[in-house]
């Protein structure tokens, strides 16, 4: 007795082939990486608000059609609000304070740094969204920020770096988690490409009025535009699409988990393109801050 009959054929049409989210998501990563290694590679060469606002322009023409195609869901009042402030935080002061920051930290460094975001979001989410204050949440925020302040204090003893530039990227890592919070909220009803596209756009008017370089960076059409319009669409509008489809066909808190390679590919990118490498003690800050996240995560026996 076979039995052929009974197998069934619907999941071999709509699941996709389970190596398709890891390479989805690992293209995610590789692309948020070479980010901050294109920053830093720019800093000196585009302002931090031409750099913003360009990229973000150009993001938001990426996503245009897919926002035309799904639809238009009119926000709420509330939701408008929340709107505003992911997208003024998230994509408009993040991208400021990153940009500026990595005229003073290396690519690595400032990866690194941005990986304390998460400890923020699990510090906001108490008072927002009423999540209770337990043990493992307070010993992760301690060992987290003391690895940015163990990168702080490799950074103001290197050459290359200074303790300006770490506050703003931490900055940054903070924007990040005010952007993560709103989306929590957008997201049960508003369509992600909607409200990314929208976020764009916010961040983009936050960054033009520091963008006084853009005009004859667009008009001039050499390296920089290209640069731009490479952080545009890769690192912003390709590796928001890819996460978002690995993460719908895998486990949220494992794939977001990978993102702690995040600054591991920066650095090494950064190594073999400029030439850079971040001081040692950001790599035992950038470690601190990495258990300070995971401590974060635990949650208490009840």
């Amino acid at each position: 007795m076979t039995t052929t009959t009974t197998e069934p054929t619907a999941p071999t049409s709509t699941t996709p082939p389970t190596w398709l989210p890891v390479v989805a998501g690992g293209v995610t990563l590789v692309m948020w990486a070479s980010a901050f290694v294109v920053i830093r590679h720019v800093a000196d060469d585009i302002s931090p608000g031409a750099l913003g606002a360009g990229r973000l322009l150009v993001a938001a023409l990426v996503v245009l059609p897919l926002v035309l195609r799904r639809g238009w869901v009119p926000p709420t009042r509330r939701e408008w609000a929340l709107l505003s402030l992911g997208g003024v935080g998230w994509f408009g002061i993040y991208n400021l304070a990153l940009n500026a920051g990595e005229r003073h930290v290396d690519a690595g460094t400032a990866a690194m740094i941005i990986q304390i975001g998460p400890v923020i979001v699990a510090l906001l989410a108490v008072p927002l969204f009423g999540e209770r204050m337990h043990t493992w949440l307070l010993a992760g925020m301690v060992v987290g920020f003391a690895g940015v302040a163990v990168i702080a204090r490799g950074s103001t003893s290197d050459a290359g770096a200074s303790l300006v530039g770490v506050v703003l990227v931490l900055v940054a890592a903070a924007m990040y988690a005010v952007g993560v919070l709103t989306q929590k909220v957008l997201l049960r009803r508003l369509p992600s490409v909607q409200v990314v596209f929208v976020s764009f756009l916010l961040g983009a008017v936050i960054c033009l009025p520091f963008a006084s370089d853009l005009p004859a960076l667009v008009t001039d059409g050499g390296a920089g535009l290209w640069w731009i319009l490479y952080l545009g669409v890769f690192p912003t509008a390709v590796a928001f699409t890819t996460w978002a489809y690995a993460l719908t066909h895998t486990d949220a808190g494992a794939l977001s988990l990978t993102t702690f390679l995040v600054p591991g590919i920066a650095t090494l990118v950064a190594w073999l393109t400029i030439n850079e490498v971040p001081p040692s003690l950001s790599f035992v800050g950038g470690a601190l801050a990495i258990v300070g996240v995971l401590m974060t995560r635990r949650r208490p026996r009840v």
